[in-house]
């Protein structure tokens, strides 16, 4: 019978302290010099190196032969990619909106984007006896949800520009939003806030919302996490108790997916992956 190592629970220091600088060069934006890397992992330069060529060795660094700076190696990709493959994005978002309607007790729902904008994919019910209901499987409209306008506001342009362009054409003479200036404003100040909450001119009457972005490995928009509760009985302020509990499991979120964001507070990003009816 094989006997369990006894120092089995204290790991092995080398190893970990190696990883620590494999994953500077993975929170960075790209190649990086020897004296950056050491920098960022807390040693000395001569120390980084010797972990450095060890990763090479195993497949995890490479190294540019002309600028000898240091990037992820093949071996890397290989994990990452594996653990992309592992990994159901909506299950963990089903998982998310779950968590976040037991901690604020409002309902709470999760978005993908669609050939036709945004599309819910489940919501959850709060346990209180005056509820919103949410409609499963319908596109809603960017400039009037929650989710549409935080799609809009990481979206690139060439995703959601012609379907901006349609709502406008049939926006109620008393919408704060009318040209595509306006869109640009209001998406600006949702990217500046990292999060957005609307009330006033909701594509359902009487009630409020939040959104909030979840990002993906790659740092794209790939799934919105949304809060609603009806005007006058919800607290779903800017500054409310759900408006940070959402972030918080946004961020999270993000974070399970393999994002590397500090926050949602970021430019306008690249890409979305869309799925079959979300």
């Amino acid at each position: 019978m094989i006997q369990p190592d006894k120092d089995s629970k204290n790991g092995v220091q080398s190893l970990e302290i190696g990883l620590s600088v494999a994953r500077v060069l993975v929170n960075s934006q790209g190649p990086m010099m020897l004296k950056d890397i050491a920098l960022q992992a807390d040693m000395p330069p001569a120390k980084a190196h010797r972990y450095l060529v060890s990763l090479i060795r195993a497949g995890m660094v490479i190294q540019d032969p002309a600028t000898s700076h240091y990037d992820l190696g093949p071996f890397a990709l290989n994990i990452g990619l594996a653990a992309v493959n592992r990994i159901d994005r909506i299950r963990l978002g089903l998982e998310a909106i779950s968590r976040l309607r037991n901690q604020i007790n409002e309902t709470t729902a999760l978005a993908v984007w669609s050939a036709n904008g945004p599309v819910i994919v489940r919501w959850e019910r709060p346990r209180r006896p005056i509820t919103v209901n949410v409609v499963t499987g319908v596109s809603v409209e960017l400039l009037n949800s929650a989710s549409g306008l935080v799609f809009s506001a990481w979206l690139p342009e060439r995703r959601t520009s012609a379907l901006i362009q349609a709502e406008l054409a049939r926006q109620p003479a008393d919408a704060p939003i009318q040209t595509m200036a306006d869109v640009q404003q209001r998406l600006a100040e949702i990217r500046e806030k990292g999060i957005v909450a609307i009330g006033e001119h909701y594509f359902a009457g009487g009630v409020q919302a939040l959104g909030a972005p979840v990002f993906n490995f790659r740092n794209e928009i790939t799934m919105v996490m949304v809060v609603v509760g009806i005007v006058g009985m919800s607290d779903l302020g800017e500054d409310s108790m759900a408006m940070h509990a959402l972030r918080e499991a946004a961020q999270a979120l993000s974070r399970q997916l393999g994002s590397t964001q500090p926050d949602a507070q970021a430019s306008r990003l690249n890409h979305i992956d869309a799925i079959p009816g979300g």
